[in-house]
């Protein structure tokens, strides 16, 4: 064994062993998936996660309770990558399906912060807009692609690289820009 091939093999068994030790605090964790160090989690036991899934390194994956709201809910369908860098906040809900790509640095979110006042820090100003989103089977979220607050991206939809996404995506459509907009049909 060559030194890139145990090196690999250090990387698998630390994410193995690393995904084995948190998997519990997770709703659900599907068989044969996989969590990288570094993750950032936060309000897992509202994180679904299916099998054969995989979130790469340097993600964030969190659920933040709203007062008067039901439970959020992060729902990751089977087979679903997350490259890495990726981030996921629901306060609501953020469902992707199966088999949806992730490419690095996506951030999907189903709300935004009030900002109404000068005279305190956003953060402490609360959440606003909040709206379901939905990631369905067989997508791919390029690059840099940034999804807002009650967003529907369809079946084997693809969005183009640092696209930001404010409305849906129909199915097997082609999107684009900032704000994104459909270029393509198949």
């Amino acid at each position: 064994m060559n030194g890139a091939d145990a090196y690999r093999l250090w990387v698998r068994a630390s994410d193995k062993a690393f995904t084995l030790a948190v998997r519990g605090a997770f709703g659900a964790f599907g068989a044969r998936s996989t969590i990288q160090r570094p993750v950032r989690l936060r309000g897992e036991g509202n994180i679904e996660i299916g099998s054969q899934v995989f979130v790469g390194a340097g993600s964030w994956l969190q659920t933040m309770p709203v007062d008067g709201c039901a439970a959020p809910r992060l729902v990751i369908g089977d087979r679903t990558t997350f490259t890495g860098h990726c981030v996921v906040v629901a306060a609501q809900e953020v469902r992707f399906g199966r088999a949806v790509l992730l490419a690095r640095n996506v951030y999907v979110s189903d709300h935004h912060h009030h900002y109404r006042g000068h005279d305190q820090p956003i953060l402490a100003q609360g959440l606003d807009g909040i709206a379901p989103v939905l990631i369905d089977d067989g997508a791919w979220l390029g690059q840099n692609v940034v999804i807002c607050a009650g967003v529907t991206v369809g079946k084997g939809a693809v969005v183009a690289a640092n696209s930001v996404v404010k409305a849906d995506v129909p199915d097997r459509c082609m999107a684009a820009g900032a704000p994104a907009r459909i270029v393509k049909s198949y």
